[in-house]
Formats: C-alpha cells, structure tokens, sequence
C-alpha cells in the first residue's frame, strides 16, 4: 500500500516536472518566435524612418531649392560689403521669413515666373499692379527675386505711411527689407544699388472690388522723377493671380473710418469658418523689359504725365496677354 502511495506520489511529481518543463519550452518558443518577428521589424523600421527622411529631404528641395543655404550667402556677402543696412535689414530674420514664403511661392501658389532675366543689375524700379486686398503680391514678387533670379535679389517694397504705426508689425518690416514709401528713402535704396519695388495704384490698387478687377487704377507720378533723377531703369511688373486671391464687394467706408484705415473691404470668404486663408489661385509674374526714361525730374505734371501713361500701359498689356494666356484662375 505504501508503495502504491509512493509510486503515485512519483507520477505526480513527474506529470508537474513534465507540465513545467512544456511551459518553458512554450516560453521559450514564443520568446523565439517574437525575437524573430522583433528581428524583422527592425530593418522595417529603419526602411521607414530612411523613407521619411528620404520624403522630408524631397520636400525640403521642393519648397526651397537645392541652392537655398548658397543664395543666403549671397546675400550676406552683399550687405557685408555694404557695411550694413541704414534701415535695418536683417538677412537671418529675412531668410526666416523666406522659408515661410516659400511654401506660398511653390506650393500654394505655384508661382510661375516669366522674364525674370530682363531684371537688370544693380539698381532698378520695378513697377507693378496692385490687388488682393492684403499685400500678398509683394511678397510674391520678391520671393521670385529671391528663389528664382541669378544671383539672388532683395526686393525693397515701398509701404504705406500708416504701417509705420502699427506696433510689431513695422519692426518686422524693416527687419526683412521693407520702408515706409517716402522720397527720402527711396532715393537712398536705389543710391546703395537695391531692387526698389513701387505699386503707383497705391491702396485703390490692393483694395479694388471684384468687379473691377485687372483694371488699372491711375498712377501716381512720383516714381517717375524718382526714375528720372536718379537714372533708374524701370522694370514694368504684371501680377496675375492676385485679384481672386480675396473676392471684395466693396470698402466699407464707415469702418475704415471707425479703425481708423485707409479702407475696410468686404470679404464674404472672411465670414466663413476656416476660410480665412486667401484662395488657392494660381499666381504668375511677368517681367517686361527695362524702360527708361529721360528729362527733367522737376519738369511739369503734364510732360511726366505722358511718360507714367506708357509704363501704365506696358502693364496694362502685359495682363492683357497674361490673361488671355492662362487657362484658369486655379491652374
């Protein structure tokens, strides 16, 4: 009897011994098999992170360019040699502010840029048409002079007196190269050999309605005896693309007033969540060819009417071929 009850005793012990030696082997198995799947994964893992790397460089190329790094060089260099800039540009806050950019110019955007080359060297007077509501053009057309010219430019726009009072906002301004629109300064930008970007419509141009679009406000005529007594070629600039950017009904008068600014556009597209961002339209820049003019800079409103009327004009049928050419807004 006590052996029957020691050989059972025995049975057990060795059914248990048995049962935990198959739960480790049943351990160790799966620890092997998620070894192997874990020794898969990881070479998965190291394709995709190379895949990301591999998108973002692409994307990186896309947006700025292989020669991005290069053009701020460039830049550099030049206001080196300049010893400074008496306004306060500031290449590290303006290549910032390119890197934003360029996500407009190439891609939301999709600038197409046409005779960037008749952009002479040295000092010049681009003349361009003035829509959107919000200054968007501006800065399109100098990202083209930054992005797409050889060497690389810095486009000194011309801004309205009234930016000059806007806390933060004319600090930046300056810091990337922009300065209030006054004579002065002018002649000084175009005396150190700059880009000096001018709209002539001045605000009617950037807040004419919708119905009115891609047709010329008149000219000022202060650019031209700008041009003239400094011996400035002026490059005359069409903007397409612009002028849907935002659709306007109209200035309301009496909130511009109440704000105190020069106007207050309707914007139905303002009204609706989300939809604040401009249209995604398509912008092309046309470059014609240096005019230049001569006479006096004092001569009478009537002899530099005529001259302003034939920049005016090459504008005007620059868009007009521009228009004609493209085959939508969005494409």
């Amino acid at each position: 009897m006590l052996s029957q009850r020691t050989e059972a005793r025995k049975r057990l012990q060795w059914g248990q011994e048995a049962a935990t030696l198959a739960t480790e082997m049943e351990v160790r198995n799966s620890l092997a098999r998620l070894a192997d799947v874990a020794g898969g994964a990881v070479p998965l893992l190291e394709r995709l992170r190379a895949t990301a790397r591999h998108a973002a460089e692409e994307l990186k190329t896309r947006l700025l360019g292989r020669d991005f790094e290069q053009r701020v060089e460039v830049l550099k260099g030049r206001y080196v040699d300049l010893g400074g800039d008496p306004f306060g540009f500031d290449v590290g806050t303006a290549r910032n502010a390119a890197v934003l950019l360029a996500f407009f110019h190439r891609m939301y955007f999709r600038t197409e840029v046409f005779g960037i080359e008749h952009v002479p060297p040295g000092r010049v007077l681009l003349i361009a048409n003035h829509s959107g509501q919000v200054p968007i053009d501006a800065a399109i057309v100098g990202s083209s002079l930054f992005f797409d010219a050889n060497p690389p430019r810095v486009v000194r726009a011309m801004v309205e007196k009234w930016t000059a009072t806007l806390p933060f906002v004319s600090a930046f301004f300056n810091r990337v190269g922009q300065v209030v629109g006054v004579p002065e300064n002018a002649r000084r930008l175009l005396e150190m050999g700059e880009v000096l970007l001018a709209f002539p419509e001045g605000i009617r141009g950037v807040s004419k309605p919708f119905e009115r679009r891609y047709q010329l406000e008149p000219f000022g005529l202060g650019f031209m005896r700008l041009a003239i007594e400094t011996n400035t070629p002026i490059v005359p600039v069409a903007v397409i693309g612009a002028e849907e950017q935002y659709v306007s009904l109209g200035n309301l008068s009496w909130a511009a007033r109440l704000l105190d600014i020069p106007v207050f556009p309707l914007i139905p597209q303002m009204f609706v969540p989300g939809a604040q961002m401009p249209l995604p339209t398509k912008y092309r820049i046309h470059f014609g060819e240096p005019m230049r003019f001569e006479g006096g800079a004092d001569d009478d409103d009537a002899i530099v009417s005529e001259k302003v009327w034939l920049v005016r004009q090459t504008i005007s049928d620059m868009l007009r071929r521009g228009l004609a050419s493209r085959r939508s807004v969005f494409l």
